[in-house]
Parts: C-alpha cells; structure tokens; sequence
C-alpha cells in the first residue's frame, strides 16, 4: 500500500515555499500587486478556527498565495480556495502560467474537487453596466481570463465574493474628495451633524452593540447572517491586530448606527454595515460613513474600498439601493474578473455544484429562523 504523502512532501514536488511566520508573510504579500486583506495571515488565522485550514505559499519574491483547505465530502475529497488571490503581476505571462501549473497540480495531489480563484484585478471592461453577466464570462475578454479558460478553469456559478466594487481615491485632499460627492450626498452629511449626529470610534466593548444592529439590517434587508460569535471573533481578532476600528452614530447618547473598517497594505475596507430605524431621518450612515473616509486617509490608507456594487446595474438588481449609496461619495466602480475554478474530475465538480446550492439554501433558511430568534428574545 503506498503511504499518501503529506503536506510538506506535495508542496516540496512542486517547488513551492510554506511561510510560517505571520509577520514575514504580511511583509511579503503587501509588496506584491494587488495585496488584499483576505491574503492577510490574520484571515487565514481566522478561517482556520471555521473549518479550514490555511497555507502560505511562495514562489520567490514575486508570487504568493494563501490557500484554504476544507474537506467536502467523505473519503478525503476536498474544496480549496484562494480568495483574493493568488497574488503575482497577471500581465506576466511566464509568472501566471507557472503559478497556475502549481496550483492545478496542487489540487490533484489534494484530492480536491475544485480549487477557487478570485485574484483582486481588474476585468477588461472597465463599464459593468454596459455587460449582462455572465455573458461575456464563459470565455473571458482579457488576457487573465483567456488564459485561464484556456487552460481549462471555468467562471464559476458560486460568486464568493463581489464582482463589482467603488473605490475612492484618498491621495486627494478631505476638500478635494468632497468637492467629488453628489451634491445630495454633501447636504447629508452636513444635515446630519446639524441634526445632532455624533460619530465616535468604537472599541472591543461595542461589539455586542454592533451585532444587535447587525442582527437587525439583516433581518430589515433579508440577508442572513452568522452567530454573534463569529462577528466577535472576525472584528475583534482584527481590532487586537490593529487592522479593524469601529465607528458608531449616535443620537443623543443612542447608537443608531455603526460601521466597521478594515485596513492593509495602504487599502481600507468598508466591509461591514449595520443600522436601525431610528433616526434615519436625520442621514447618520452618510456622517458615519465620511469620518471612516476621512480616519482611513489618517491611517496613510491611498484607497478606500466601498466592497460590493451590484453584478448589473438595473434598478432590479438587489443592490441597487446600496450603489445609489454608495455612488453619492464619487468613487470609482471597478470591475473584476470573479472566480473561477479549476476541477481535477469535471464530472465530480458537477455533481458536487448540484448538491452544495441545495444545502446551502437550507443553511440560509435555518440562519434567518435564528436571526429573528435573537432580535424576540
């Protein structure tokens, strides 16, 4: 019987390098092309306490990527996913083809049902509102997504995250930024510090008020949401690291409204949002959400990242509220290339893409019946 070979022996066959040292990793992604917090040791440290398991690894200095690793089904199959990555210079057909050799062997030695990609680079269109996705996916326009479908990866039917996103260039001066809003945008934010709205940054000690407002958008917003543990655990782990800071609106003393960004590698991110119905009248999210522009600029951050916009740009669209939102602060939307995955056993990726949607809606379901659970009792 052959003994399978471990980990270390699978990465030594390909030549590639584990990193184990958090701060040597850090430094070493924030000085490749399009670092994201998602390739940060700390989400990896985080995604491995729910069910996955993280590796670091290099090729040299100019190419990397974090791997997480989870099992799927019996008799050691698994799923493997590289969000927001790998991260190398894509233009660099010699770089690109020698990664993606790697990480295609890398998911046959693992048994792996698919591995994910979803690198944080732009799509050849600069104009999503002029595509009706997926129909220029299936083969790709640019030279990423043409080598990748080339090579047998297809844009995959599971979309973790965002295509589409607003970015805000902060080497502009707090005038200059603001002189970019919508006009409306600019009223709002001075109505609501007219109207008595305070901002102030949150610590540790606000978590459980951040979550109960949470709770409540996403009960407001039909989205479903995880337990307050796990949002403790996300924003707290990444406030210790220094990477996270709250901010909270007020009213008279009353949260009415936070928001939680995360920052690396000279970009911030407004990942999470919550509000109740009280006073939404007097436009807190706009104040709030211009002093989180205003402390990441503080922070020496060059962009702020709004994470998410809608996949089409039509008034049907579920985010189309919140683009409109996030429209009025003049940033930028850039388009991504998506996912896409790689499948050692195509016919095992499709039977596995027919299952997971199933338990995953099932999953939904049960989370929103505990959602409103907490918000009754």
């Amino acid at each position: 019987m052959v003994k399978p070979q471990s980990q270390e022996e699978n990465l030594n066959a390909l030549g590639v390098s584990a990193v184990k040292n958090p701060s040597e990793w850090n430094s070493i992604i924030m000085a490749l092309p399009h670092a994201h917090l998602l390739q940060s040791w700390e989400w990896g440290e985080f995604k491995s306490r729910y069910g996955w398991s993280a590796r670091r690894l290099t090729w040299g200095d100019r190419r990397a990527a974090q791997v997480l690793i989870r099992s799927a089904v019996r008799d050691g199959l698994k799923v493997m996913y590289i969000p927001k990555g790998p991260l190398l210079d894509w233009a660099d057909d010699d770089l690109r083809a020698h990664v993606l050799d790697d990480l295609e062997a890398l998911a046959r030695r693992e048994r792996a049902i698919f591995i994910k990609i979803d690198p944080d680079i732009p799509a050849s269109s600069p104009h999503p509102w002029l595509l009706s996705p997926p129909r220029r996916e299936a083969r790709g326009e640019g030279q990423a997504e043409q080598s990748l479908y080339q090579r047998g990866w297809r844009f995959s039917p599971d979309q973790i995250q965002f295509r589409n996103t607003v970015t805000l260039d902060l080497s502009r001066s707090e005038d200059e930024i603001l002189a970019a809003m919508k006009q409306k945008t600019r009223y709002n934010i001075r109505l609501a510090e007219k109207k008595g709205v305070r901002i102030r940054v949150g610590s540790r000690a606000d978590l459980d008020v951040l979550y109960r407002m949470y709770a409540e958008t996403s009960v407001r917003d039909s989205f479903v949401i995880r337990s307050a543990g796990y949002y403790h655990d996300a924003w707290g782990s990444f406030l210790d690291a220094g990477l996270a800071q709250p901010f909270i609106a007020e009213v008279e003393g009353e949260p009415v409204s936070g928001l939680i960004v995360f920052k690396f590698a000279r970009t911030a991110w407004y990942v999470y949002g919550m509000s109740r119905d009280a006073h939404r009248e007097k436009m807190p999210n706009h104040l709030l959400q211009w002093e989180a522009i205003r402390w990441a600029k503080a922070q020496g951050c060059a962009i702020y990242d709004f994470w998410g916009a809608p996949d089409e740009f039509v008034e049907s669209d579920p985010m189309w509220g919140v683009w409109k939102f996030k429209e009025g602060f003049g940033g930028q939307v850039v388009r991504h290339i998506g996912a896409w995955d790689y499948a050692p056993s195509p016919l095992l990726y499709r039977l596995y893409s027919v299952v997971l949607p199933r338990v995953l809606e099932v999953m939904r379901r049960r989370g929103k019946q505990q959602v409103g659970q907490i918000l009754a009792d």
